[in-house]
């Protein structure tokens, strides 16, 4: 009797956990729009067109009185929102973790950015500092709920799950990435069909990405659940608190190794999302369903691709699965260095290049970092994990946006990025795994 009731509690925990897990994907299901439609295929160009309607006469525009390019005002615009985002990610972080609450802080972010992403359908004209406000607000909310998001990993799934569900949680988000933006090039393709200007068919997929990222939050606002910790009811200062998460950080020195190395290659990852669009249209001369088509190209392959590097991850280990991306990231960028302009069939072939590397690198990088949080501090040590993710990477886009300024050469500026990936590959080649994961106290797993 005594073994039916542990057999029955043992299933019941992990029926638990499966639902946990599946109503945890949807939340990539619902943002992964954004990051798609918003940032990747449609902002760029559009707000680069917005800031051009604005310049004057040498193509500068004045934001509080500061001349900048217009072709360099989005990529800025993505710099400041990642600054924004490391001020506010610790000090949600260290709420969260304090509280045991991740789920309203979650809700809270989500639907900022969804707001702010639905208030793009008002972005016409020469309006683009209202652009580059919505971005910031958008982009910034986005990391704060990725951050609280992947904080659930380690608590949702057990060490020798987090591979695969940290690949599927990424497969989702690809699936609904592609499958919006097959709507989204229907409408933009078809937009006289549909009553609409060209700008207006941008403005309404700009808009739906909102939308669609708040219906779909309301799956894992329902099926995560909060979890009581140690150090509930425990008050502290903003400012203390993001000082007691660095110094905790600091007795970890292996895991701090690791967060550096990511820093650096996701910088030029995050560079590369949301800067290709802008390189296609302006470099390379292409035109918005070109660019949806690889995109879209992307987004199929990258479903393909997280979960075939998650099986390679269990054969091979997840540091040198990741090692390996690195290596495929810096050829793809070299190549893409010397694409001819107005030839879509080689921009489809780079697409898929990027693809086939995307979502792996992104979803190991992730589920590695899991393994060297230390139990209880899971949002105060994503939040420094996001920083690298989203937060910390406003290196890259001000690389891009300076080199372009100086250069007036947007090959110039996609071939810089080709130094976060060498630098990152031997930061990440130097750091222990297995030794970091017993530092911080966890089971490490066969295979890693």
């Amino acid at each position: 009797m005594g073994t039916d009731t542990v057999r029955a509690g043992t299933a019941g925990e992990a029926a638990g956990r499966r639902r946990e897990q599946r109503g945890w994907y949807f939340y990539d299901w619902a943002c992964s729009v954004y990051s798609t439609s918003v940032l990747t295929v449609f902002l760029g160009p559009y707000l680069t067109s917005v800031a051009g309607n604005a310049a004057d006469a040498d193509g500068y525009v004045h934001p509080l009185g500061v001349p900048v390019r217009a072709g360099s005002f989005f990529a800025y615009s993505v710099s400041l929102s990642v600054i924004l985002a490391v001020v506010v990610m610790p000090l949600v972080g260290s709420a969260a973790d304090r509280t045991g609450r991740k789920k309203p802080l979650l809700g809270a972010a989500a639907y900022t950015g969804a707001a702010a992403t639905a208030g793009m359908f008002f972005l016409d004209g020469d309006r683009y500092l209202l652009g580059g406000a919505l971005l910031i607000v958008a982009n910034a909310a986005q990391s704060v709920a990725m951050m609280l998001y992947n904080s659930y990993l380690p608590q949702i799934a057990p060490p020798a799950e987090r591979d695969a569900v940290s690949s599927r949680g990424w497969a989702f988000g690809y699936a609904a990435g592609s499958l919006v933006l097959v709507a989204n090039l229907v409408l933009y393709s078809a937009h006289a069909s549909f009553g609409l200007t060209e700008t207006a068919a941008v403005r309404v997929c700009l808009a739906s990405a909102g939308l669609w990222w708040g219906a779909f939050t309301l799956v894992p606002l329902r099926r995560l659940r909060d979890r009581r910790t140690r150090a509930e009811g425990v008050a502290a200062s903003g400012p203390r608190q993001l000082a007691e998460t660095f110094r905790d950080m600091r007795r970890h020195p292996l895991t701090l190794a690791f967060l550096l190395a990511y820093l650096v290659y996701n910088d030029g990852i995050q560079t590369v999302i949301s800067q290709a669009s802008v390189y296609g249209s302006e470099e390379l001369g292409l035109g918005q369903s070109t660019l949806i088509t690889a995109v879209l190209l992307v987004q199929v392959l990258a479903v393909a691709g997280a979960l075939a590097m998650g099986w390679l991850a269990r054969r091979h280990g997840a540091k040198r699965t990741v090692l390996g991306s690195l290596v495929a990231w810096t050829a793809t960028l070299g190549a893409g260095y010397f694409l001819p302009a107005g030839a879509p069939v080689w921009f489809f072939v780079l697409a898929a290049g990027i693809g086939l590397v995307l979502g792996g690198s992104q979803a190991l990088s992730r589920s590695l970092f899991s393994h060297l949080v230390p139990a209880g501090k899971e949002a105060e040590y994503f939040s420094a994990y996001e920083m690298s993710d989203r937060g910390m990477s406003w290196l890259g886009p001000l690389l891009f946006g300076v080199t372009y300024q100086v250069t007036g050469s947007y090959r110039s500026a996609i071939i810089s990025l080709v130094a976060f990936f060498v630098i990152g590959f031997v930061l990440l080649a130097r750091v222990p795994v297995r030794r970091a994961i017993e530092n911080a106290g966890n089971p490490v797993p066969d295979t890693i």
